[in-house]
């Protein structure tokens, strides 16, 4: 892998000389794999000027260009698809197979061909009485994005952004860097113009806050922790900057009375595992019955039995490690917490799996007896943990789903359709999964409360980087 040493700016990789250097660790060894180089304001403020120029020639261009221009930046990520899951398992730990290159660097090129079809049918102009109603680009994008679906959380604000003739610059996570590095190359190769995007790594401190306050940045879109959010809000507020969110989440999964048990407790044990656990959409509380709480037990014990953790590079893997060490160090100790709390361990535990010296390995751990007050029925652990807390009845488990600062998504799962329609409606919470139902890059991603603001994917992730001017008395064609 290269050293990600470079910045890409108004269409020219540039050496970073200035730049202090931090090690790329992989996950999987805890071994430096390179280095990635940290901008500064300095760096930032030439990206920021870099989009700025390129803007008025590129929010000129039509539909049909940029449609075009996301064509190529398709079959463009397409030559490189390989490289770009062999990036994510070595950066961040996702076994190589099923998840780095199926579903991580799958869902980049995914976001790509879902939002072309928006642009497609998307009215950028209508008529509403004596006034012409028009959808513009709202100018220089600042796109700050984590670390655990680098692909995923790249793609799906570069593409619109691109779909709405926006100029940008993007700031991944530091931690993270290779997949970036790749998703430059790939967008150069489709021929985006100069200034149009533009790369910085770094740090929140020395890139991201920087971005967030530039008073030549019209918009923010972010995805991280709440509280990396909140500071971006702060720091956007004095320019009155658009600021687009999508952050943490503690997720339900409703098991109602008529359920088949072992399906739903197979499915949710699995999609929590997914990514070790680190998704902000997770299904981390597992709630149900109590008067089923033992067999659901007994069901998740074996589950998590056949969940076996190891090297993301081996074709049987399907749980890595967890993305870094400081991560690594937060599930540890809120495991702990949960065992101090007086929650039932009943699988997993702190400290790595057995024969894993080396690696942030996680043990795939499962609390039983939880209270919904219990800090790890509270706080977003991002590992794989699982808490199971009974309910008396379908009001106290709709109760307990609401009780929390987040409201990302959530999940119910019934033999009765229309039940679990009734009790998704109850949830306040911006996608529920009905039955194992699968993610819809068409439908929008994002959620309530402290989960964030705004929404992405397809037409909605669009029109988060449009703004809506109105032309009265405007003539009829």
């Amino acid at each position: 892998m290269p050293n990600c040493d470079r910045f890409y700016l108004n269409g020219v990789w540039e050496d970073a000389a200035d730049a202090r250097r931090m090690p790329i660790i992989n996950p999987a060894t805890e071994a430096a794999v390179g280095e990635v180089a940290l901008g500064d304001a300095h760096h930032v403020a030439r990206a920021v000027a870099a989009a700025r120029a390129a803007f008025p020639s590129f929010a000129r261009t039509t539909p049909a260009e940029r449609l075009e221009l996301l064509g190529a930046v398709q079959a463009s990520y397409k030559k490189h698809f390989a490289a770009m899951g062999e990036a994510i398992c070595t950066e961040m730990g996702a076994p190589l197979g099923f998840l780095a290159s199926t579903a991580q660097a799958g869902s980049g090129l995914a976001h790509f061909k879902c939002t072309a079809q928006a642009l497609r049918d998307f009215p950028f102009e209508r008529r509403q009485g004596n006034s012409l109603i028009l959808r513009e680009p709202v100018g220089v994008c600042a796109l700050i994005t984590p670390w655990n679906w680098p692909a995923n959380q790249m793609a799906c604000k570069i593409a619109p952004a691109l779909a709405a003739g926006c100029t940008m610059v993007l700031k991944p996570s530091e931690l993270a860097p290779l997949s970036a590095q790749l998703m430059a190359t790939i967008l150069h190769e489709a021929g985006v113009p100069a200034g149009v995007f533009n790369l910085v790594h770094g740090d929140g401190a020395g890139v991201g806050a920087p971005l967030a306050a530039h008073p030549e940045v019209d918009m923010v879109s972010f995805t991280g922790s709440t509280r990396a959010g909140v500071q971006v809000m702060k720091l956007a507020a004095d320019t009155v900057k658009k600021v687009a969110l999508e952050l943490g989440g503690k997720s339900a999964n409703i098991l109602l009375d008529d359920a088949s048990l072992p399906a739903a407790v197979a499915h949710g044990v699995q999609t929590l595992m997914t990514n070790s656990g680190q998704n902000c959409n997770a299904p981390s509380r597992m709630l149900v019955p109590a008067h089923r709480l033992a067999e659901a037990e007994a069901l998740a014990v074996a589950a998590l039995a056949g969940i076996v953790p190891g090297d993301p590079r081996a074709p049987e893997t399907r749980l890595g490690p967890v993305a870094n060490g400081a991560q690594f160090a937060r599930v540890q100790a809120l495991i702990e917490a949960g065992v101090a709390e007086g929650g039932r361990l009943l699988a997993g535990g702190p400290g790595r799996p057995t024969g894993l010296a080396q690696g942030y390995f996680v043990q795939p751990t499962l609390f039983s007896g939880v209270s919904p007050q219990m800090q790890i029925a509270r706080e977003e652990i991002f590992g794989p943990v699982l808490c199971l807390i009974p309910y008396a009845d379908e009001a106290e488990a709709v109760q307990i789903a609401n009780d929390s600062v987040y409201g990302l998504s959530g999940y119910v799962y019934s033999a009765d359709p229309a039940r679990s329609l009734a009790l998704a409606r109850q949830l306040r919470t911006g996608n529920v999964h009905l039955n194992g139902a699968p993610v819809d890059l068409a439908a929008p991603f994002g959620g309530y409360r402290q989960s964030g603001l705004g929404r992405e994917w397809g037409v909605y992730g669009l029109e988060e980087f449009l703004e809506t001017k109105a032309i009265l008395g405007a003539p009829s064609a």
